[in-house]
């Protein structure tokens, strides 16, 4: 296997990685506004931010299944050594 590209999938695996911990910080930072709308309702905003957490998990997932389908290929192209 040639090194270089495995070196390449590598830094994608580690830019996927980078970008479902930004995914998950957005659904941090969204449950914080939910709570805080505990305190503070408002109906159209607590549906907005309902609806955009959502999109942020099916997002998440989304990410974490390409992560694990491309490290998979990334071991198995490793073992063909």
């Amino acid at each position: 296997m040639d090194q270089q590209k495995l070196d390449q999938m590598r830094s994608t695996l580690n830019k996927l990685e980078d970008i479902k911990n930004s995914q998950e910080s957005i659904l941090d930072k969204i449950n914080h506004v939910i709570t805080d709308l505990f305190q503070h309702p408002d109906k159209d905003l607590e549906k907005a931010m309902e609806e955009a957490h959502q999109r942020a998990s099916d997002n998440t997932d989304a990410i974490r299944e390409a992560m694990e389908d491309y490290e998979m290929r990334i071991n198995k192209l490793e073992t063909q050594d």
